[in-house]
């Protein structure tokens, strides 16, 4: 969907309360933090509860959205503590949740229906149908794969009916996201439930590092990315500190308010920030090569040590105020930055059998604003007061506390909806079901293990070969838009020769094969890790599902699997 507005929303990450101060005062739009739960970066500081109430009403002050991370996969009996997380993320007035695991969404979209969610980038969505499959689902946002050109980024988002995120500056992965179980096989320690050990990084065949990806930087792309259309450009980067956040926020704060391109110093300041040997660009530009690789080198990290530590305080917001303090009526403190207005009400003020309250002693104690995120000065206080009367020292303070409060506050009625877990599938049919490379290698183990065919339920082919009767179709893993023609004329041209069933490992590989009469067989690529999940993509038309290679067997029974 093609934004209206000049820019797209610069969205910055957060690790901690600093880097969020940081973000807010280089210029972000938007924030996105991760709490102590389910967030793709467990090993970051991220925010608890109280923190996270915090930060909502430090960033909606400044007139910035605040995002929480729900983005790793969980299982069965983690759905009611997720589905709850969620309530709570609502009530504190956090704008959006950022989810990847689609039981999840299912199960929020239940339970708390106005709470706003956006597709993770480890959905896999990588072109406009799959866009559009996650709006269909109640998704208002999608984040894009990393990988896509600059004009399949314009084409999902002149096709899709949904908002669009890409990334636009941060570390790469040398697998698409939601992808990659490089980590969780070979360590035990799961990309997909936050806790990558980062293998790719490491050097491989004699000290080489075949798999480490220099970060990504699109600050030379910032007009063509504005054209674009997307709502949204994201920095990576919650593991990063304060220094970090605020030099690359505040960079491409200015670029996009100029709608420029980088300069040599400013690619640079980029650079001595972190970088892996320099930037790449190459997905956007379609040079994707041996150039893309890097490797932190003690330069690097001499240059980033070189940056000062920042000093980051909270920006208050003025505000004015007018008090009233009369006889035998509740006092009152209205409190406005001009554009918010707010009363307080408390306690009736009696008549003073001595030492009657002053202007002078009730400014100075209206004026302290104390651990809020808001500066009143003594001179910015009307006050109404009847002479001759008191009010106790506590009762002021308990009327200011509770003006400043009212001002602050970003709460919301808490979502009642009771979560009911989807029942487990006892009793569904198991099937086998085996990929074959290539038609050859299909006719070959036929011939030799006949036995093996009578048990296997689906055989697949890939979509360009030529597909025995009785067997179905994959489709590749990663389709763009620029592809999606001639993946759709090869599907097509399968269905019309008897093809009957294709495999598919994301949303818009089954909204490709249901719109085309192939019913959709689900991959592992899915990451079906929950019954809920599994519900979810069987009201898709999802008749049956691969179950996630990182599931225990007992985790695989609480699916139904």
């Amino acid at each position: 969907m093609r934004r209206r507005s000049k820019l797209p929303e610069l969205l910055s990450p957060a690790g901690d309360f600093r880097c969020l101060l940081a973000a807010v005062a280089a210029g972000a739009d938007a924030v996105y933090v991760g709490g102590k739960k389910f967030g793709a970066r467990a090993y970051a500081k991220n925010f608890d509860t109280d923190e996270l109430s915090r930060a909502v009403r430090y960033c909606h002050l400044h007139g910035v959205r605040l995002y929480v991370t729900l983005n790793t996969l969980v299982y069965d009996r983690e759905l009611s503590e997720a589905v709850e997380y969620a309530r709570e993320l609502y009530r504190i007035g956090v704008d959006a949740i950022i989810a990847a695991d689609l039981g999840v969404i299912s199960a929020i979209k239940r339970a708390v229906p106005y709470m706003e969610i956006h597709a993770s980038t480890q959905m896999s969505v990588h072109n406009s149908v799959g866009a559009d499959k996650a709006g269909e689902l109640g998704i208002s946002r999608v984040v894009l794969a990393r990988e896509l050109s600059l004009e399949n980024i314009r084409l999902a988002t002149e096709k899709s009916s949904v908002e669009i995120e890409v990334f636009l500056h941060g570390a790469l992965c040398v697998c698409h996201s939601g992808q990659c179980l490089f980590s969780s096989l070979v360590g035990g320690r799961s990309g997909n439930r936050g806790e990558c050990a980062q293998p790719c990084r490491l050097p491989y065949d004699g000290g080489k590092y075949p798999l480490s990806l220099r970060d990504l930087s699109l600050a030379s792309h910032i007009p063509e990315l504005i054209e674009s259309g997307v709502a949204s450009l994201k920095i990576e980067g919650r593991m990063k500190s304060a220094e970090y956040v605020y030099t690359v926020t505040k960079i491409y704060r200015r670029l996009l308010d100029e709608g420029r391109r980088a300069s040599a110093e400013e690619e640079e300041e980029l650079r001595r920030a972190f970088s892996r040997g320099g930037f790449t660009d190459g997905y956007l530009t379609g040079r994707t090569d041996r150039n893309m690789t890097g490797v932190r080198s003690e330069s690097d990290k001499e240059s980033s040590r070189s940056i000062e530590e920042m000093t980051f305080e909270p920006l208050r917001i003025p505000i004015s105020a007018v008090a009233s303090f009369r006889l035998g009526s509740p006092s009152s403190l209205t409190l406005t930055d001009g554009r918010k207005t707010v009363t307080a009400l408390g306690k009736a003020p009696v008549a003073a059998e001595s030492s009657p309250l002053t202007e002078d002693s009730l400014s100075k104690r209206l004026a302290k604003m104390g651990n809020t995120f808001l500066s009143l000065s003594e001179n910015a206080i009307q006050i109404e007061l009847d002479e001759g009367i008191n009010l106790s020292p506590a009762d002021i303070n308990a009327l200011r506390r509770e003006a400043a409060e009212l001002f602050e506050s970003q709460s919301r009625e808490p979502s009642e909806i009771e979560y009911t877990p989807v029942k487990r599938a006892d009793g569904e049919e198991k099937f086998l079901s085996a990929l074959f490379l290539n038609a050859t290698s299909y006719r070959e183990a036929k011939q030799k293990s006949p036995a093996l065919f009578d048990k296997l339920s689906y055989t697949f082919l890939p979509i360009t070969e030529d597909i025995p009767k009785g067997a179905g179709v994959y489709i590749p893993p990663v389709v763009t838009d620029t592809e999606l023609p001639e993946i759709t004329s090869l599907l097509s041209e399968h269905r019309s020769r008897g093809v009957g069933y294709a495999l598919c490992g994301n949303l818009g590989a089954i909204a490709l094969a249901s719109s085309l009469g192939l019913t959709p067989i689900g991959d592992f690529r899915l990451n079906v890790t929950n019954a809920e999940s599994r519900e979810a993509y069987r009201k898709m038309g999802v008749t049956k599902a691969i179950l996630s290679p990182e599931l225990t067997l007992p985790q695989a029974r609480d699916v139904g699997g």
